[in-house]
């Protein structure tokens, strides 16, 4: 069961509040923390928190939001803030928790600073419901990880990663790790977790095998 007794697509609104950012993507059960200062970010922070506490996080198609209106990517996911902290100087520091992916429909003129749009959970169903992962390689996956941190020098708890669910330690190193904003789109519009497991996989083990041969001496 998804989070926060949302159970199917009729349990979500249609018409969803955006948050358009360049490499970031967002998982159900995942989290991410963000630090919201524009003023339109914050209104929107501010709606959010008046209603159901939902937002929409999405990638902007070219992989540049510092475009006045960036196009959108196809699918982005909602997720309901958690938990909020406004600081002295007037910014939120918020958590997301996802819930569901989402294809972008149709952009709306909602009359708010920031972009909304009706979007469509149906092609995400599955996202409602934990996956087991059963049919994933964990030994590989737990394999290509730790190559792929060490590599990098990046420090990990590999005692917590081991106690976690599979479909946790997937999203949350399809979140994390320093991709491009296009695979990490591809990441995310993975229909199921063992094509996510895939992908990640071989993006891993191309990352790692690109970086050692960078660091062989020249012959």
């Amino acid at each position: 069961m998804s989070a926060f007794g949302f159970r199917k697509p009729e349990d979500l609104p249609q018409t969803l509040a955006l948050f358009p950012l360049d490499g970031v993507i967002l998982f159900p059960r995942s989290v991410i923390s963000l630090n919201v200062f524009e003023p339109r970010y914050l209104n929107m922070v501010d709606d959010a928190l008046g209603g159901e506490r939902l937002i929409g996080i999405i990638q902007p198609a070219t992989g540049q939001d510092g475009e006045a209106v960036p196009h959108l990517a196809d699918v982005g996911t909602v997720g309901r803030i958690t938990a909020f902290n406004e600081t002295d100087d007037g910014r939120y520091l918020i958590t997301l928790t996802g819930v569901c992916r989402f294809d972008f429909e149709q952009e709306i003129e909602a009359g708010t600073p920031y972009r909304q749009a009706l979007v469509n959970y149906e092609p995400f169903t599955s996202d409602f419901r934990q996956a087991s992962g059963a049919g994933i390689d964990r030994p590989e996956l737990m394999k290509s990880l730790k190559t792929y941190a060490q590599l990098h020098g990046f420090q990990v708890d590999w005692n917590a990663v081991d106690g976690a669910p599979t479909e946790t330690v997937i999203n949350v190193a399809a979140q994390l790790c320093p991709f491009d904003a296009a695979a990490k789109q591809a990441l995310l519009e993975s229909v199921s977790i063992e094509e996510r497991a895939q992908a990640l996989v071989a993006l891993l083990e191309w990352d790692s095998a690109s970086d050692d041969q960078s660091k062989r001496p020249l012959q």
